[in-house]
């Protein structure tokens, strides 16, 4: 196929794979992000370390921090949007004057809110909800392929159909979806497991599914997400290398003490004693957590819909307490019985 040009909001673990892996097969890839983060990678360059020892080393990616220099110069085919949540709104306020030089874009950010917005500054024709399962780590100056699942894009026309077949020839394994919300809402149902938990306990997703309360609470959670969708009409979909549908099954119809016999093993595959995003969003030290825009999501959109949902508004209300200064974090650090107990006031 023709090379396209590319433009990746945000150069960090998910943008550089799925950026990098698209310039390594030719096409031409332009990131942008903070000043600070493109001098590091000006310094070291971007290096993919994929499954089965492939590596991918780009010593001179092109990089920008200039925003308005970058559309006015060049034409895109499309964008990815790979930014946290908790700084899609800074991002969109500096997009208000150039918006009409954005070009369509692939949102693969994590939450069920950030389409919306993009959309109300762009307009529907221009935003494409996608999504990442392949589970991504550093090591060093390298971003590594831990698992290989893939990426989700919401069917939408030729241009996703272009999308789908770069992304298939740069191995990314990519699937067309033509529910938006089943795809996105799916993501966050599995995004969501013992992530919150192991950041107010600093507890491992192995230790915590392990703890049959915390595991309760875990399923609690879930279904309060599963209540959500089938209020909101929102069906489970399988996503890339992930059987959701299975796992939502189980979540909702299986007895507590029987289903963590077959759900710990496969929840806690994933992560075991890997940290999950949010604790290492709560080690940055920056301040913000994606649990607003995840489990506070949820939380919001059962309050709308008549849905109670008094875990993810514990999780959300607690560890943001945690990151404004409200909560002291030794006061929950491997004390999960304070949690637990703040659930039954």
């Amino acid at each position: 196929m023709e090379p396209l040009s590319v433009l990746v909001f945000g150069a960090g673990a998910i943008g550089s794979y799925v950026g990098g892996s698209l310039a390594s097969k030719g096409h031409h890839v332009t990131f942008l992000d903070r000043s600070d983060t493109i001098d590091k990678i000006k310094f070291s360059g971007i290096h993919l370390r994929l499954i089965n020892g492939q590596r991918i080393d780009l010593d001179e990616p092109q990089v920008s921090d200039n925003l308005q220099l970058v559309v006015s110069q060049r034409k895109f085919d499309f964008s990815i949007l790979a930014i946290k949540s908790f700084d899609t709104d800074t991002a969109l306020m500096d997009w208000i004057p150039l918006s009409r030089l954005i070009p369509p874009v692939l949102c693969l950010q994590n939450g069920v809110e950030n389409e919306s917005k993009l959309t109300n500054l762009l307009g529907a024709d221009k935003v494409i909800a996608g999504t990442v399962t392949t589970a991504i780590g550093k090591q060093g100056q390298a971003i590594v392929v831990e698992r290989l699942r893939g990426l989700g894009i919401h069917q939408q026309g030729n241009l996703t159909e272009q999308m789908y077949e770069a992304f298939l020839f740069a191995d990314l394994k990519p699937m067309l979806f033509k529910n938006a919300d089943s795809m996105k809402w799916s993501k966050m149902l599995t995004n969501l497991v013992a992530n919150a938990t192991s950041a107010i306990l600093g507890m491992t997703p192995l230790e915590i599914l392990s703890h049959p309360d915390l595991y309760a609470l875990e399923i609690g959670m879930l279904r309060e997400i599963l209540a959500v969708m089938k209020e909101k009409k929102i069906p489970v979909d399988n996503l890339p290398g992930t059987p959701s549908r299975l796992f939502a099954f189980l979540v909702k119809n299986i007895p507590i003490p029987f289903s963590q016999r077959i759900l710990k093993p496969a929840m806690s595959a994933g992560r075991g004693a890997k940290m999950p995003s949010f604790y290492l969003d709560l080690e940055s030290g920056r301040g913000k957590s994606e649990v607003e825009f995840l489990n506070g999501a949820v939380a919001r959109f059962g309050k709308d819909s008549g849905v109670p949902t008094p875990i993810n508004e514990l999780l959300t209300n607690t560890l943001m307490d945690i990151i404004t200064g409200k909560q002291a974090r030794e006061a929950f650090y491997h004390k999960p019985e304070r949690l637990l107990r703040h659930l039954v006031k």
